[in-house]
């Protein structure tokens, strides 16, 4: 199986873009807040069991879906302090030790244009960050810091590119295209 991984920060266009792919390769979406939204229903944001639980429904997941022989998954993914540093080398670990593989796939957007985003209703639906206010109080204090982020197989900066474009983009890097 092929994992690709999208990550970026809020309003980046990481769900819209990995819902192209999808009707690009057919590949399962799996979206990070799915698994976020679910345990807020008990857990505060942040929280140790929150992060914990959080980290293993995805990796649990990833090896399942590598086990069970998808031909590949698309994860979105926005980097923030909560996330342990350790979580990127065990997301390649749990993939590689089923013999599957993980490409990561950053987008980028400069910040007027994030924070022009951030109230969208799309954003809604899975209670994302929509507040500018607070999206700017988190960047100034560092929450979205990636420093654990490997070195992307490709970034897209998506004020420069529509959804379309950027998922055809990214499945041409990763020799996704069917053969003609």
């Amino acid at each position: 199986m092929k994992l690709i991984f999208i990550y970026g920060m809020p309003a980046a266009g990481k769900m819209t873009v990995a819902q192209e792919l999808v009707a690009i390769t057919g590949y399962k979406l799996f979206h990070n807040h799915l698994v976020v939204d679910m345990l807020q229903t008990v857990f505060d944001f942040g929280s140790p069991e929150f992060v914990a639980l959080r980290e293993e429904f995805w990796l649990a997941v990833f090896d399942r879906a590598c086990r069970s022989k998808l031909p590949g998954m698309i994860f979105t993914f926005a980097p923030e302090s909560t996330v342990r540093p350790e979580f990127i080398a065990n997301v390649i670990e749990t993939v590689q030790s089923a013999g599957s593989e993980v490409d990561f796939i950053q987008l980028t957007c400069p910040l007027p244009e994030l924070k022009r985003r951030m109230g969208g209703l799309s954003r809604l639906q899975y209670r994302k960050l929509t507040s500018v206010s607070l999206f700017e109080q988190l960047h100034e204090e560092g929450a979205f810091e990636a420093e654990y982020m490997p070195q992307p197989k490709l970034s897209i900066d998506t004020s420069d590119n529509q959804p379309a474009r950027a998922a055809l983009q990214i499945a041409r890097a990763l020799d996704l295209l069917p053969v003609q």
